[in-house]
Formats: structure tokens, sequence, C-alpha cells
């Protein structure tokens, strides 16, 4: 106890030094305002900050403002839910539903007092739990072999890409994409080229950064440049009214915030897709336990308890990420390519050889944490400001930036060129409904699926028993199986019922 206490305090000097606090504030700054911007999320603007990782000394000030920005973008979607309607996530549209009609009939201070609080009480009681379970979930998974690490990959592969996409097929194809990206390349084990065709360039594989780039930064623009013509007329952003939290309120609220917080965590920390699913499960939740509030008409409780969901399920990514190596989200997936770019690889020896760094990260989400509170209650209406830079300004401007970034890694035109081959397709996924988020865990993971696979059939004389030798590797392969099967139940028991009926 006194060591884990002492390396936190060491995070903490770390931290409290004029660059780290500059950065700090930055990073929850930039993320809050592109949390506010529809279509602009962290995953978009990480991505886009990559390259500068480059110039970065001291990894630890790289992923301090990158989870700032994580942090602040979890929160920034619910100003514009609660005053405009408009999302600047997806995992605020639950806010949306009650936050807007607040806002419509007068309280849409007290709707933005009870987001921003119950993230910071949210936010603090996931970065605690964060803390207390990092290193005991990575001291466990010290103990993982080849074939345990193969399966979790697999896990999480079937979660993520069951999850994030309404269609089966879209989602096993967008992996089966990403997979291929991630395999061309140099083979580590005999040294042939694949899937280079005859391009010296891809000799050492795509970059995760044009990767990332490409997707997020080239492909949301494009597709939003498709649609600035046929998009329906916004909403005019309406001035926040009516007084802060009073008495009622906040008795109405805390529950909330704490059951939130609750549901939030856990499903950070698993492979289940991001902060989507909890927020409309801490919705459900609260309409079921206080059926006689004023639902669909302003009920605050379906404001406070998804966004404190929202906010706790940030820390719950960083447990897997940091402990195990695995990106439950798009945004973890950006955040473990930078991690890769200083050539660390998250897992149980991250905290063995890089204390430091890791208990620097965790103390920072604590100030990030208050940043965010003081930030956001006073700077309401300047966020909603922001909402009138043209779009056609905006994703021109995030083209110029991605490209000067990805070509300041090489100085390779072919990489930019990939980088847009990359985008254009980026593009044409957003149009068809393809999800992005298997792409990118299939190019970060596949390698890694890859290389653990070989390593345990290596070991055990190339027997495939050796993937059900052991308990452990067993329950995470069932739990793949799990993941791949659950969230397609109701439509199968649908299909069966209406066999039935004919």
């Amino acid at each position: 106890m006194l060591v884990f206490a002492a390396n936190l305090l060491d995070g903490f000097a770390a931290v409290l030094t004029p660059q780290n606090l500059l950065l700090a504030a930055l990073g929850v700054t930039l993320g809050t305002l592109v949390g506010v911007l529809p279509g602009i999320g962290p995953a978009l603007t990480i991505a886009l900050l990559l390259p500068i990782t480059f110039n970065f000394d001291d990894p630890a000030g790289a992923f301090i403002l990158f989870a700032g920005i994580y942090a602040g973008g979890m929160y920034g979607g619910s100003t514009t839910s609660i005053l405009l309607n408009t999302p600047g996530e997806s995992a605020s549209v639950a806010t949306a539903i009650e936050g807007f009609e607040m806002a419509k009939r007068g309280r849409g201070r007290a709707a933005l007092a009870t987001a921003a609080i119950g993230s910071f009480v949210a936010g603090t009681i996931g970065i605690i739990a964060l803390t207390l379970l990092a290193e005991p979930v990575a001291s466990l998974a010290v103990k993982f072999r080849a074939e345990d690490y193969f399966a979790l990959t697999l896990l999480a592969f079937a979660s993520v890409t069951a999850l994030t996409s309404s269609s089966l097929i879209r989602g096993f194809a967008s992996l089966f994409v990403g997979l291929l990206i991630g395999f061309v390349g140099i083979d580590q084990l005999t040294g042939q080229t694949r899937l280079t065709f005859g391009v010296d360039q891809l000799g050492n594989g795509v970059n995760i950064v044009i990767v990332a780039v490409g997707l997020f930064a080239v492909g949301e623009a494009l597709h939003m440049a498709s649609k600035l013509r046929s998009r329906p007329e916004e909403l005019v952003p309406t001035e926040p009214g009516g007084s802060w939290l009073s008495k009622k309120d906040l008795r109405r609220s805390w529950k909330p915030w704490l059951r939130g917080a609750g549901i939030g965590f856990p499903f950070g920390a698993l492979p289940a897709g991001g902060a989507e699913v909890p927020t409309f499960l801490s919705y459900a939740t609260e309409k079921k336990l206080n059926p006689d509030r004023e639902w669909g008409e302003g009920a605050i409780e379906g404001v406070a308890g998804p966004e404190a969901a929202n906010n706790a399920s940030f820390s719950g990514t960083l447990v897997p990420l940091l402990t195990l190596g695995i990106p439950t989200s798009a945004t973890a997936a950006i955040m473990l390519a930078a991690f890769q770019i200083f050539d660390l690889q998250p897992g149980p020896e991250l905290f063995e050889t890089e204390s430091e760094l890791v208990w620097t990260l965790i103390a920072s989400l604590y100030v990030g944490n208050v940043m965010l509170l003081a930030l956001n209650l006073p700077l309401i209406r300047v966020w909603v400001k922001v909402l009138e830079i043209p779009r056609a300004l905006l994703y021109a401007g995030i083209l110029v930036f991605g490209t000067l970034g990805v070509y300041s890694l090489s100085g390779s035109v072919v990489e930019v060129l990939v980088m847009y081959a990359i985008g254009v397709m980026g593009f044409f996924m957003r149009r068809f409904d393809f999800p992005i988020a298997p792409v990118i865990l299939g190019v970060i993971l596949g390698p890694l699926m890859e290389t653990q696979a070989r390593r345990a059939l290596t070991a055990s004389g190339d027997d495939f028993s050796v993937f059900f030798s052991r308990p452990l590797t067993v329950i995470l392969l069932l739990f793949a199986v799990a993941a791949f099967v659950i969230p397609h139940l109701p439509a199968l028991k649908k299909r069966l019922a209406f066999g039935e009926d004919d």
C-alpha cells in the first residue's frame, strides 16, 4: 500500500509542473472543443496530433495531452446535445433525449450543470477505480501466455465487431480490411514481403498514423463534404436558460450520478465498443427506477445518469489498454498507436519498465478532471459559438493538417497517397454504414494475434490443442463466442417466433 501511494504521489509530482499542467489544460480544452463540434471526435483529434508526438522528448507529455483530449471529448458532446439537440459524440445521444427538452423548457442551465457535475463525480469515481485496479490487473496479466493473448485478441475482435455495427457482415468485413492492412510489410518470421505490390515504401508496413489520419480525418472530411448541400438547416444556437441546480435537482441527480458511474466504468473496461451501450443502459435504468418522472419532457435523471456513465467509461477503457494492451474503443486504439510510436507496448511489463509514465498518466486524469469542471461551467456560451464556424472551412483545415502531418513523418509522397486511398475507403465505409473501429483494431491487434498464435504453435510443436489446454484460454474463447452471439440473440429469437406464427 505504501508503494502504491508513493507511486501515485510521484505521478502528481510529475504532473504538477508548469509544462505538464499546460499540456493538461490544452488537452481538456481541445477535447471539449472537438466534443462540441458534431462529427469531430477525440479519435480524429488524437489521430491528427499523432505526428507531433515525434517532437516530444518525454512521452509523458504526449499522453497527458491525449488523455485530456479524450476526457474533454467525452464531456463536450453534452453541451450541444442539451442546447441544440446535436450530439457532438455518439455517446451523447442519450443525453439529448431529456437534455434538449429541459433546454426548450428554459432549464438549460440546470441540464448543463448536472451534466458537468455528474461528469466530474463519475470521472473521479472511475479514476479512483482505475488507480486501484490497474496494478492488480497488470500483475494478473503477467501470468498470460501466448495462447491466452491470442484468445484475448479474438475476444476484442468478436465483441467490438459485433457491437459496433447493425450488420454482422459489415462488421467483419471492416475487421478483415484492418487485418489486411496490418499484415502489409515484411513477415518477421520468414523475411518475405507481403501485400506490398512492389512498393518499397510499404516494406515496413503501413504506419498506424497513416491509417488513423486517413480513416478519421480524410474519411470524415469527405463524408461531411458530400452532405453539406443536402443537410437540413441546423438548429439556431440557443442560450442556456433558467437557474443552476436547485436543491431538488441535486436530490434527483446524485443517485443517477453514482449509478451511471457504476454502469459506465465496467462497460468501458470490457471490449464492448465504447460508451454508447452504458449511456443508453443508464438511461433505461433511470427510467425504470423513476417511472413517475416527466420522461420525454425533460427528466433531469435522463441527463445525470447517461453523462455519468459516459465519463466513467473513459476511465474504464484505460484498464485493458494499460494492463493488457487491448483497446476497447477507437480512441483507445489511437492512444495505443501513440504508445507504439514511442516503442512502448502497454501491458503488464509497462508497470515495471515505465512505472513513472503510467502513474504520471493516472495522476494527470485527476488534474484534468478538475480542470474540466472549472473550464466548462463558465465557458458554455463560448462552446456554442464555436458551432458557427463554417463546415467547409473546418473540414478543409482538417485535410490540410492531416496531409502536412503525414508528410512530416517521412517526407514520402507515397505515404500521403496511401493515406488518401485509405481516406477514400473510409468515406465509402461511412456512406454504406460500415463501422470504422474494427479496421483500427485489425491494424493494431492483427499482427499481435499472428505473433502470439505462431509463438504458441512453435512452443507446442504445431499442436493446435494448445489453444484448448489452459482453463484461462478456454474461458476467453468462450467469452469471444458469447460476445459474437449475444448481440444477435434478440434478432434470432424474433425470427424463430415469426417462423412459429407461420
